[in-house]
């Protein structure tokens, strides 16, 4: 069953750029705060002033999808469902950019011996949102593909779960030498990293119904 008629052309080509925006912002991400743990605060900024571009580009075109799926010809029925997707979705970028910006402002200060950890935990947390990616793209075009796509996005949501509660078990039973203070704020970054595996969950369950509907 088709989402989309072939009037509708201007509609899937939109939302695509959004699937795409998404996309760049998770690698801006990751890149971002890699920059961050090598102190390379030129290219961080750099990140910043990316993301900044990808989520103005993505709010754009999320208010462009809503307008078309009105006037055009997507089936009613569809419209509440796609339209929280990518409400979702954006929430995304919103998570990158919020965390990017609180990490420039707010300069943690991240223990040499943190640095693996909180890479793998966002090489994690990225992979999330970034399998979810072609499962939404799947859902327009090949619908009973999606819920096998969506497997891997709920895989990396429970790693980042499991290394996240590694490396705050490390933080506050070990690390004796920082005081609560240090030991919060390292927890509230965890946390805006953790952030993006969590909303990329949330939108593979909205998929995973959507994808069910549309194939029975």
């Amino acid at each position: 069953m088709a989402v989309f008629t072939r009037t509708t052309r201007n509609l899937i080509v939109r939302i695509e750029e959004f699937f795409d925006n998404i996309d760049l912002g998770l690698l801006v991400f990751r890149e971002g705060v890699k920059a961050f743990l090598d102190k390379d605060m030129e290219t961080f900024e750099r990140h910043i002033s990316k993301i900044e571009i990808l989520e103005s580009n993505a709010d754009k075109l999320q208010r462009s999808i809503e307008n078309e799926m009105i006037t055009h010809s997507i089936l009613p029925q569809h419209r509440s469902e796609v339209s929280s997707l990518i409400d979702v979705l954006d929430e995304i970028i919103d998570t990158i950019k919020s965390s990017l910006i609180e990490i420039s402002i707010e300069m943690p200060v991240i223990p040499p011996s943190l640095n693996h950890g909180i890479e793998t935990i966002t090489e994690a947390s990225v992979s999330a949102g970034q399998e979810l990616i072609p499962a939404a793209r799947a859902y327009f075009v090949a619908p009973y593909t999606v819920r096998e796509k969506l497997l891997k996005v709920y895989f990396f949501e429970s790693e980042t779960d499991k290394l996240s509660r590694s490396i705050r078990k490390t933080i506050f039973q070990e690390m004796n030498d920082l005081d609560l203070a240090q030991k919060s704020h390292l927890r509230y970054i965890i946390h805006h990293i953790e952030n993006i595996s969590d909303t990329a969950q949330k939108a593979a369950d909205i998929l995973s119904g959507m994808a069910i509907k549309i194939i029975m």
